[in-house]
């Protein structure tokens, strides 16, 4: 004879994940894997509980809740004890137990987990996002990204980019090379929403220099000369003038601080929009 465990309704004010993933857990340490399982989402009334209790009690189901509202759960818990039906806490005891242990309230708000991985991934999205449209690999970012960067090679685009991703802004970067000209989709992107970046020729010539010592290369190659340095930094003024970008100034500046310059562009453009 076939073995089953109970079928259960997933009961909960957001979606319901963390109760099924719960029930799919402890159903594992049964050597039956038959099991059915019902998810109603999104519970804020009391009609809707009392028929999931009525539902219940005909099928033979257990019901497994995660209501942080105080008075559903309260009420779910009184009315399947009426009618005889198995019904389980997920969130309750942990969270009494928080409780007791930290003396804080919970803020007994619905979804917030679901808010909490929404921003987790949304970062993980925007971090993709950077390396696949760093350096200007593929200027279809440029049209996608919510904010572009564009410089000359050691200005920071790409320590930003990785930065701004992880407030989960998705940022493309493109290096301005005199021999390159500018991809066009530069010249679409909107205002507010592409950045330039500069730095002091001679700081450069220092980061450049010491770039190419961790790369065991000469001082001398042309990438740390300080007269091609000059000519890409007019190339990019030029460049950045014909964008009508607005400009930050990365001389002597942590990451954390031109991050900041840029955000305040960013967020200004957003609440003109």
């Amino acid at each position: 004879m076939t073995e089953h465990l109970p079928g259960v309704f997933i009961v909960s004010d957001s979606i319901g994940e963390t109760a099924e993933m719960v029930v799919r857990a402890a159903a594992s340490q049964f050597n039956s894997g038959n099991m059915e399982i019902r998810r109603i989402p999104n519970i804020s009334d009391e009609s809707i509980l009392l028929e999931i209790v009525h539902q219940a009690a005909q099928h033979h189901f257990m019901i497994a809740y995660t209501l942080v509202v105080k008075e559903l759960a309260e009420f779910l818990e009184i009315e399947a004890s009426k009618a005889g039906v198995v019904c389980i806490d997920i969130l309750g005891p942990i969270i009494d137990a928080f409780k007791q242990a930290s003396h804080m309230e919970p803020k007994l708000e619905p979804g917030l987990l679901r808010k909490v991985d929404e921003m987790y991934y949304r970062r993980i999205e925007a971090v993709e996002f950077a390396v696949r449209y760093d350096d200007g690999k593929d200027p279809r970012g440029i049209n996608l990204a919510d904010i572009v960067l564009v410089g000359v090679s050691r200005t920071s685009k790409t320590p930003l980019s990785m930065y701004l991703a992880h407030k989960r802004i998705k940022v493309a970067n493109v290096p301005l090379v005199p021999e390159v000209a500018p991809p066009e989709e530069l010249y679409k992107v909107e205002r507010g929403k592409l950045i330039g970046l500069v730095i002091n020729p001679e700081q450069l010539n220092n980061i450049r220099t010491e770039r190419l010592k961790t790369l065991g290369l000469t001082g001398q190659a042309s990438y740390a000369n300080e007269d091609r340095i000059l000519e890409e930094l007019e190339f990019s003024d030029r460049i950045m003038k014909k964008l009508g970008c607005p400009v930050i100034d990365v001389t002597n500046r942590a990451v954390e601080e031109t991050a900041s310059k840029i955000l305040e562009i960013y967020y200004r453009r957003l609440s003109n929009v």
